[in-house]
């Protein structure tokens, strides 16, 4: 939510539009940082052909040619989009928090919605999604899988990075499994960092995080708490290329890293990046036509 005042909480009420828009590779950074700060909640949806899709949510008091004209006088051109009226009594728990319980490896994932704790033997996390969500999508259930296989493994877990943490569900299910572990959440969006911050609380594990703000590694905050055991980072293929010399940076020898947001024709590029560092793949998870790599220092 870009706007967690009390106003924030009344406008959440009723029915709201829902504005689709069309995918494209990559959204400019002007027209998605204008769509998000435009609109009470704003989610980017990642699909298999590696195409980003903004899907944005406004209360029933939308004006569109406000919008237009908004976007017209920033110099943004807006892509084509659909049009739909949602009806609900509470369009934000409705149409934006709800999504299904979804049990990976040894977590059981549910949202905020769930009138009552489900009953499992795995280790249960209540998420709060909202624009930061991500819970059900395939490269956070690899991740997942991926963090199961890793404690198997034995692997050290002490001090770990999550960056861009989305809802911070990654993060979480590690302070859920490691007890004494100690987490560096890190995102570029405030949102994010709010939602992170409320799901560690809903859990009561928030003994076990830093949360900041970072774009990337590149914070002071990053900066202290490095060299890690294990980072997490479940974004996109060109980031993850880019930023693969900050990670091989922050990661202690002997550490591992769990890379996804990407397609099966982006793994030579992704990993390529990782292991001109000097990482070693050992194993690769597949959803769907999503993958997440686990690397070695």
């Amino acid at each position: 939510m870009n706007d967690t005042s009390d106003d924030w909480q009344s406008q959440k009420a009723g029915s709201c539009w829902q504005l689709t828009f069309a995918p494209m590779t990559e959204y400019p950074e002007p027209l998605a940082s204008f769509l998000e700060e435009y609109f009470g909640v704003v989610s980017c949806n990642y699909n298999d052909d590696g195409t980003e899709q903004y899907v944005a949510y406004q209360n029933n008091r939308f004006d569109e040619q406000d919008f237009v004209n908004a976007a017209r006088s920033r110099g943004i051109g807006l892509p084509a989009y659909d049009k739909e009226f949602l009806e609900s009594q509470n369009w934000l728990k409705d149409y934006v928090i709800e999504f299904p319980p979804v049990e990976v490896e040894d977590f059981f994932i549910y949202g905020v919605h769930e009138k009552e704790t489900p009953q499992t033997d795995k280790l249960a996390l209540r998420i709060y999604a909202a624009t930061a969500f991500g819970s059900s999508h395939p490269t956070t259930q690899s991740c997942l899988r991926a963090i199961s296989w890793l404690n198997k493994k034995n692997v050290p877990h002490q001090k770990i990075l999550d960056v861009g943490t989305g809802s911070g569900i990654l993060s979480l299910a590690a302070a859920k499994l490691w007890n004494d572990c100690k987490i560096t959440a890190v995102d570029i969006d405030e949102e994010a960092v709010w939602v992170t911050r409320q799901n560690a609380l809903d859990n009561r594990l928030q003994d076990h995080f830093t949360i900041e703000v970072s774009n990337g590694y590149d914070s002071e905050i990053v900066r202290a708490h490095a060299p890690y055991d294990l980072i997490f980072a479940n974004i996109l293929a060109r980031p993850l290329i880019e930023m693969a010399p900050d990670l091989y940076q922050s990661l202690k020898p002997g550490g591992h890293c769990v890379l996804s947001g990407f397609v099966d024709d982006q793994v030579d590029w992704v990993v390529g990046a990782h292991q001109k560092q000097g990482l070693k793949l050992l194993k690769m998870f597949e959803f769907e036509n999503w993958r997440a790599a686990v690397m070695e220092k």
